[in-house]
């Protein structure tokens, strides 16, 4: 199977490289086009896959292609590749882009599966969500499903929920960099160096993550395990919701979900 990239931004970047370097896909089969060919020249030495001259030529050397440019341009690629893109499998990473926004363009010329992923797939710790409806084939869309497992965990999602699929997974890696951030700050007012306070807020952060999953214990019920009576801990987190924490997370995604209407 050989795969070229649309677009060549962070996230696609963090794709290509965790697909290279998971070794499920070799470099030679992985082909990628963006406008500023300096820029992915640069890219394609550092991360190992093969740089394409136009969309057109991508097109014509892949079997998969993943549109992963900005959304507001995808309507332009299509028109400029035409029907090279016929026969294809076509796997979106574009937010707000789905299932039918591409059937309405390119009918049924195409195998079409739309993704949301996020940066994390970069080292292995991604999530991946699939939008239920698509028509690849059923042995294409298990491998690919497998080549996108190398980076994280898959989750099936309904149309409807894609986007707060997107919104908590896409951009809540924002959000919690700017916790670590806050905590290494905190960290370093008190003497803490630095690079070791975000050492210990990320692991932190990385061991209370898999102790929920692993466990499934209720993230509260964790919580309260560390809150011993008249203790720190507790002191703590009267003072994070006394200063609003849950209710900042909450309009944070409902910030997101309003620009999309």
């Amino acid at each position: 199977m050989k795969i070229g990239f649309i677009g060549m931004g962070n996230m696609a970047q963090a794709i290509a490289a965790g697909f290279i370097y998971s070794g499920k896909i070799d470099g030679t089969d992985v082909y990628a086009y963006a406008p500023h060919q300096d820029k992915l020249k640069a890219n394609a030495g550092k991360i190992g896959f093969i740089p394409a001259p136009t969309p057109k030529a991508l097109v014509q050397s892949v079997d998969v292609v993943i549109i992963a440019c900005k959304p507001y341009q995808i309507k332009d690629v299509l028109d400029e590749v035409g029907s090279d893109i016929y026969g294809k499998a076509i796997v979106s990473v574009a937010a707000g882009w789905t299932y039918k926004t591409f059937e309405e363009i390119l009918g049924d010329n195409s195998r079409i599966q739309c993704i949301m992923p996020n940066t994390p797939s970069m080292v292995g710790e991604g999530v991946l969500l699939f939008e239920r409806i698509n028509t690849l084939e059923v042995a294409e869309r298990a491998e690919l499903m497998d080549l996108f497992g190398s980076l994280g965990i898959i989750e099936e999602l309904p149309t409807e929920l894609m986007g707060i699929g997107g919104a908590i997974s896409g951009c809540g890696p924002a959000f919690m960099d700017m916790i670590m951030e806050a905590y290494g700050d905190a960290a370093v007012k008190y003497g803490i160096p630095r690079t070791l306070a975000y050492k210990l807020i990320s692991q932190t952060m990385i061991g209370s993550a898999k102790l929920q999953l692993q466990s499934g214990t209720h993230p509260g019920a964790l919580k309260d395990a560390v809150c011993s009576p008249n203790g720190t801990t507790i002191c703590g987190v009267a003072a994070l919701e006394e200063y609003g924490l849950r209710n900042a997370c909450i309009k944070s995604i409902d910030a997101i979900m309003n620009k999309k209407k």
